[in-house]
């Protein structure tokens, strides 16, 4: 099983952009426990991920 380096407050990018009107790829993590609630930086829209889907979508950290 693969670990991932993410935490509260980094900026990651994901596989498949947000279907917003900016197609924004680079999400904020506001939380982080069982599910990850992450924030749109295009629109931003914040959505509720459980932690196996956010893992199979995160692609890196920017910062």
């Amino acid at each position: 099983m693969k670990t991932y380096d993410y935490k509260l407050g980094d900026i990651v990018e994901m596989k498949k952009p947000h279907p917003c009107t900016s197609k924004s790829t680079q999400f904020e993590i506001v939380r982080v426990g069982a599910d990850l609630k992450i924030k749109c930086l295009g629109c931003g829209n914040v959505l509720i991920i459980s932690r196996d889907n956010f893992n199979k979508r995160f692609k890196r950290v920017v910062k």
